[in-house]
């Protein structure tokens, strides 16, 4: 069995991505790691190339300004990526500049690719999420953040990223999927706040769904207010990957939330207790069909 992992990064440093944790947290059960760098202020291309020279392979890309509304500009870089994978690789394992994935499922998560390697029906894998939000002690607790989502497929390439890249599809249709019995730790709301305002002002431009006021009310501020923007939050209980430590250790803000705070409207209200009562997540999105 052959792996290749692959992402797309451009501005690591600018807007202080993970990027480095994240290709290190799965490189253990990669053969060989594909990045798409794109045109970037900042040096990401040279930490890229210090990570593992011997195991990555860098694809320098411009992205297409044509593509920056809907966010499907990283869809296509993602593919880019992708596409430079070789065919002697069986499975591609893809992981965003601000995911990763905990040690403790590698193993685990090696072997389902080994025992689904001759099982075509299985495009690819799904894996559980945990959304860091404001620092590395709390969690997105709502039905805002999403809860799987593929990020293990088979190398076809009739497989394409979806829309801003958060799935994938082959011919057009959803992939069916296993579960790959692991989480991955999403850490891009984890950011000193004047960092994430810089990403968000920079992203926003990618998109269309915002108001010119939205936009204009988010670029005037000097500093993210995480206290303003959350649903609902947990106080996450469990162990960070050792890739983050030295980050982790690096925090320089803090911030008080009070979890049993909770900011939405009612009808989301209403579905967010019915999930906690009956631990079931109505009118969910699924961008998967599971394996029957």
């Amino acid at each position: 069995m052959k792996v290749c992992g692959f992402t797309f990064i451009r501005n690591a440093e600018k807007f202080d991505f993970p990027i480095v944790e994240a290709i290190t947290s799965v490189l253990p059960i990669c053969d060989h790691f594909v990045v798409a760098v794109g045109n970037s202020d900042d040096h990401t291309r040279k930490i890229i190339e210090e990570i593992a020279p011997d195991k990555i392979t860098i694809v320098d890309t411009v992205w297409n300004e044509q593509l920056q509304k809907g966010g499907f500009i990283y869809a296509d870089e993602t593919n880019k990526a992708f596409d430079a994978i070789p065919s002697f690789y069986d499975w591609c394992f893809y992981i965003q500049g601000d995911e990763v994935l905990h040690e403790k499922y590698l193993s685990g998560v090696k072997k389902a690719m080994e025992a689904n390697l001759k099982n075509e029906a299985v495009d690819g894998f799904l894996f559980g999420y945990q959304h860091f939000y404001g620092t590395y002690d709390y969690v997105g607790d709502c039905r805002h953040w999403y809860r799987n989502e593929i990020r293990i497929i088979r190398n076809n390439k009739a497989i394409r990223s979806y829309k801003d890249a958060q799935g994938f599809r082959k011919n057009g249709q959803k992939l069916t999927v296993v579960p790959a019995e692991a989480e991955i730790y999403h850490y891009g709301w984890v950011r000193h706040p004047q960092f994430m305002q810089e990403k968000i002002n920079a992203v926003k431009a990618f998109y269309d769904d915002i108001s010119e006021d939205e936009a204009q009310e988010k670029a005037a501020a000097d500093e993210f207010n995480y206290h303003a923007e959350y649903d609902a939050l947990a106080k996450f209980e469990g162990t960070h990957p050792m890739v983050m430590r030295k980050r982790i250790q690096r925090l320089n803000w803090k911030l008080d939330i009070d979890t049993t705070k909770i900011n939405m409207k009612l009808k989301y209200r209403l579905l967010y207790r019915f999930e906690k009562l009956f631990g079931m997540r109505l009118f969910e999105y699924r961008n998967y069909k599971m394996l029957r």
